[in-house]
């Protein structure tokens, strides 16, 4: 792991993440660019001393040569980090599992795509909504048609975290992620990737043209805190875009809706294990209400259910 030390929150959400199944171990990192943080956050996860580094550079080259060195690196650092740590792992042929956003640039963002190509090697972007088994549902019921024709997605992601200027009063948090230089850029890379990406993994459908209201609310902040899109998806789909990081009272309130000819998809991300499909008010049928752990759920879905209904 680079990144993940003391203070950060994305880190230890990839090591429990990675604990879920039993099928990786953290044995290596380079927890922060101060090495004695770094050495910190080691001890704390009972590494052995020589497997924690004080920088990514380091870890690369001594677990290149090691016979028992890592497979894959996992990247949790700010997001200005994220092209040349990727970019150090990928030359020595590491497999790579990174936190969204991939880059800051789209330059860098090929350029990492050239290289993965080149080595032949796995890049894993952690965009984590789309783990919810409901959404996998949601997924699977647009595969199978049960929506009809697409007509409209909309996805709204409201948070009021932001909705004072933290970064002054020394929130770690707050401090990069509303720095351009660290960050790359404010509510639209940090919870309007989210918006997009869920969109897009539930219809399987790309942004085409839109039309953006992107901007700063809170005084004094230099990256945007607040964003509305009108968007038309691929074969002429409407789509309507919201997300802000001012709206007071608002925890992480994530939510899709996409409209069909036939029926529609309603998920809400603080209730995540319910879905709901919303049935032609002029028809007989009712609404269904699909909840987690059932069998009912569509085989592409089981695989990822790992606790029973209710839990």
């Amino acid at each position: 792991m680079v990144g993940g030390g003391p203070g950060a929150f994305i880190g230890a959400v990839h090591r429990s993440a990675a604990a879920l199944d039993g099928n990786m171990d953290l044995v290596a990192g380079a927890f922060s660019s101060d090495p004695e943080k770094s050495r910190r956050q080691g001890k704390a996860l009972h590494l052995p001393p020589d497997r924690v580094y004080g920088s990514y550079g380091e870890m690369a080259e001594e677990e290149a040569e090691r016979p028992d060195g890592i497979d894959a690196v996992s990247i949790v650092t700010p997001n200005f980090l994220h092209y040349d740590v990727a970019k150090t792992f990928i030359g020595k042929g590491f497999h790579i599992i990174c936190d969204k956003p991939m880059t800051t640039t789209l330059d860098d963002a090929e350029d990492l795509c050239r290289r993965v190509e080149a080595n032949d090697i796995v890049f894993a972007l952690t965009h984590n909504y789309s783990g919810y088994p409901l959404v996998k549902q949601a997924r699977a019921l647009v595969e199978q048609g049960r929506l009809g024709d697409l007509r409209k997605i909309v996805v709204e992601y409201p948070q009021g975290w932001l909705n004072r200027r933290l970064e002054a009063e020394g929130n770690k948090q707050a401090s990069w992620r509303t720095d351009p230089e660290r960050a790359g850029a404010g509510a639209l890379g940090d919870i309007g990737t989210h918006a997009e990406h869920l969109a897009r993994y539930v219809t399987g459908l790309g942004l085409e043209r839109m039309c953006a209201d992107v901007g700063t609310v809170v005084e004094g902040r230099p990256v945007d805190d607040d964003a509305s899109i009108l968007a038309r998806f691929e074969g002429g789909v409407r789509g309507l875009l919201h997300f802000s990081q001012i709206a007071a009272g608002k925890e992480n309130n994530l939510r899709l809706r996409v409209y069909g000819t036939d029926a529609g998809l309603d998920w809400h991300q603080e209730a995540p294990h319910r879905l709901t499909l919303l049935t032609d008010i002029n028809s007989d049928a009712p609404q269904q209400v699909y909840t987690h752990g059932r069998a009912s759920l569509a085989d592409s879905v089981q695989p990822f259910i790992r606790t029973p209904q209710g839990h």
